[in-house]
């Protein structure tokens, strides 16, 4: 799916110039912007394929309904790459305003696409009255997608970071790193599984045993290049060669989604599995998805980790309540509700030190749940590689481990 998104804009780059993007409306003039907000629809299009993820974003959209007026339609994703599928499709009609699609929570490669090609209105994102409590020296994920800076044009709203989680029932010594996994899985066949990219997380499976493997991790901070591709990635194949026999049902299907892997272990069939949010292990216990008994680590190196964003594309319809949600939601009231283990459990993206002592005692009341790691044992997380290593690695994964394709 990815390819194809780079060659639609790269056809879309030949065939015309980019229309110049809206002046406004005009982040600075809060005033102005929620009053052109009031009665406005956000069609919100974001991955909605985890009920903890579909009821934040429903409680998000009575709050701004509430108190601005706005009406969030959340348009489920299975891909974020159909979204921006919507706005190429609508820029080579010609529809450069009233466009389809307000606000996208949109992961790395594609806001890098769009981003080269103009496809995003903006800067916004450090005018809105909440970007007070962001703190981009001591979080330079807020500000920066995939070693892609920012510069304005997607706002932060979550963090998420690779852990491992585990039935302890049945496993009391996890594997602690990408080559012991691979001994695990041979003494454990069938009991390990991780999503089918392009599937988010399973991508980022991939880019987490190739920043172990790779020769020099060091090259993957950079645009991929191909000389740097065979040399990192040799490794990862030849890993994944011996991995795949032993995973769950011996790499002949996989699951669809990391909330398919939640079931599975529920179910008994898998002990050993992933997420992007730590404390999503601790959400299953709670809702009675996972035994209580599943616990949560990280490997020994460390893990991958980084910010989640909105963006706005540049011929969204409803700018205004676009611009309205996306303040709320990095507010320290949205923050800390997203951030409870009962509600959803992901990270905040504020700096705490700049909170009022009210909106501090709010986060420093939340329960981490039985299977949620401490900030101390989650550690420094692994900086993303560069996006244009998952488009090469996913097409890659896909003609030599896909199925279903």
């Amino acid at each position: 799916m990815i390819r194809q998104i780079m060659t639609s804009l790269a056809a879309l780059a030949l065939a015309a110039p980019l229309a110049a993007q809206e002046v406004t409306p005009d982040p600075t003039d809060w005033s102005a912007i929620t009053e052109a907000a009031e009665g406005q629809t956000v069609y919100w299009h974001a991955w909605g394929r985890s009920n903890a993820v579909n009821d934040y974003i429903t409680w998000a959209g009575d709050q701004v309904a509430e108190r601005y007026g706005i009406t969030v339609e959340h348009v489920k994703l299975k891909d974020t790459a159909d979204a921006v599928s919507r706005v190429i499709a609508e820029k080579s009609a010609g529809k450069d305003a009233g466009g389809a699609v307000d606000l996208i929570w949109i992961n790395g490669e594609n806001f890098a696409a769009m981003k080269e090609q103009g496809l995003l209105y903006g800067p916004w994102a450090e005018d809105l009255p909440n970007w007070q409590y962001i703190d981009p020296e001591e979080n330079p994920a807020t500000v920066s997608d995939f070693t892609v800076p920012t510069d304005g044009l997607e706002a932060p709203w979550g963090m998420g970071r690779i852990i491992f989680y585990y039935d302890s029932a049945r496993i009391s010594d996890p594997p602690r790193s990408i080559a012991a996994l691979l001994d695990w899985a041979r003494d454990n066949p069938g009991r390990f599984a991780y999503p089918q990219p392009p599937d988010f997380l399973g991508s980022t499976f991939l880019k987490q045993a190739v920043l172990e493997l790779a020769p020099d991790p060091r090259v993957l901070q950079q645009p991929v290049t191909e000389e740097a591709y065979q040399e990192a990635t040799a490794p990862l194949w030849a890993w994944l060669d011996d991995l795949t026999p032993n995973l769950w049902r011996s790499g002949a299907a996989y699951p669809q989604s990391g909330p398919r892997l939640i079931q599975l272990m529920n179910d008994g069939e898998i002990d050993l599995a992933l997420s992007y949010n730590p404390n999503e292990p601790s959400n299953a216990i709670a809702n009675f998805e996972l035994p209580e008994t599943v616990r949560s680590y990280v490997l020994d190196g460390g893990t991958i980790g980084a910010a989640s964003f909105v963006a706005i594309p540049y011929n969204a319809n409803a700018k205004a309540g676009a611009l309205v949600l996306a303040n709320f939601l990095m507010s320290p009231e949205a923050q800390a509700h997203k951030s409870d283990p009962a509600v959803w459990g992901n990270g905040t993206v504020l700096a705490l030190d700049k909170l009022g002592a009210e909106d501090r005692a709010t986060f420093e009341a939340i329960e981490l749940g039985v299977a949620t790691l401490s900030p101390d044992d989650l550690g420094d997380a692994l900086p993303e590689p560069h996006p244009s290593w998952m488009v090469r690695l996913e097409e890659d994964w896909t003609a030599r481990y896909g199925v279903g394709q």
